[in-house]
């Protein structure tokens, strides 16, 4: 299954990569052909969505790499780093180019306009081509989604995987573009004047910025830390209690290292009663059963614990506030 998903993400970047290109040179042979600055400020954005593509296929390379001795938990993590710098090159290349290019044209110092035919055409063979891309991404995200019973919007999200979260909002931010280059060569093209034009290029800077904040908060959120979902925790943290040998369950820890890939610690009050030998062996069991039931999982680690020591107590309230009381008072 995640050779898959990974073929699926790879087929995924690969269209948009080659969708991206011929539509980067097209629209350039037109905003030189027209002098339109809208024209040209979407020009912009399929050449920075080239780089993204290739930056993407970076992070899937890489992130696919085993752990060794200096990486431990594996390379997970470098898909959100590389998924990082695809919402710095939107705004820092795409959005800034736009902004100067509609600027620009309302401070009158842009090229003046021919006839939009050509730009007309190439739009709505780019228009073309990115839905082909963008329907992929789509087929893709709705696929995944409902493998985890999720609904779209809630798996967009959630979802711990940026690259084709990236592509999917590049493909609909294109289409986007797309209308307002329309919009701008028609207001032009009608009124003769020149700031219908930029203001599309505007608005083409302003979306392309809130792309890029939606996809940097996401791969920071990622970068940072963050926790397994909350079926996720729930259902670990109900087979952890339910376990016959386990008295409390007095902490639980989770990260993602990765795509679908889970760090989880536990800190566990035996039964008293026990040995250290059926110690190890529940925790060997356990340990099985969490990889068997959460294919995410990708590493566990069991620490056997009392439930009544006032140091760890403390830091455990200390994590998730005072109200909310991991051991219970009435055990101690």
């Amino acid at each position: 299954m995640a050779k898959v998903k990974k073929q699926q993400g790879l087929l995924t970047v690969l269209l948009a990569l080659a969708a991206n290109l011929g539509i980067a040179l097209a629209k350039t042979v037109a905003a030189l052909m027209t002098g339109s600055a809208s024209m040209a400020a979407e020009a912009g954005h399929s050449f920075v969505d080239s780089i993204n593509e290739l930056l993407l296929l970076t992070a899937l390379r890489r992130s696919e790499r085993p752990a060794d001795s200096r990486h431990p938990f594996g390379h997970g993590t470098e898909r959100y780093f590389w998924s990082l710098l695809v919402a710095v090159c939107i705004f820092g290349m795409g959005a800034l180019f736009a902004f100067l290019q509609g600027f620009g044209a309302l401070l009158g110092k842009g090229a003046e306009e021919a006839s939009p035919l050509v730009g007309y055409i190439v739009l709505a063979i780019s228009a073309v081509l990115e839905s082909v891309s963008w329907r992929q991404a789509f087929r893709e995200t709705r696929k995944h989604a409902r493998e985890r019973g999720e609904g779209f919007l809630e798996f967009l999200r959630a979802t711990d995987d940026p690259t084709a979260k990236s592509v999917l909002f590049e493909d609909s931010a294109a289409l986007l573009g797309i209308a307002f280059a329309a919009l701008g060569l028609l207001t032009h093209q009608l009124t003769g004047s020149a700031v219908g034009d930029g203001v599309a290029s505007l608005l083409i800077g302003l979306m392309l910025s809130l792309v890029a904040f939606l996809l940097g908060r996401t791969n920071r959120e990622l970068l940072v830390g963050r926790q397994a979902r909350p079926e996720v925790l729930e259902g670990m943290r109900r087979m952890l209690t339910d376990a016959p040998e386990v008295e409390e369950l007095v902490d639980l820890l989770t990260m993602n290292v990765g795509t679908d890939q889970i760090l989880v610690c536990a800190r566990l009050d035996f039964d008293d009663s026990l040995g250290a030998a059926d110690v190890e062996r529940a925790c060997a069991r356990l340990d099985g059963e969490l990889h068997e039931t959460y294919r995410e999982v990708y590493e566990v680690f069991l620490e056997p614990v009392p439930r009544d020591d006032s140091g760890l107590r403390e830091r455990v309230l200390a994590r998730y506030g005072r109200q909310r009381e991991v051991v219970s008072d009435e055990t101690g």
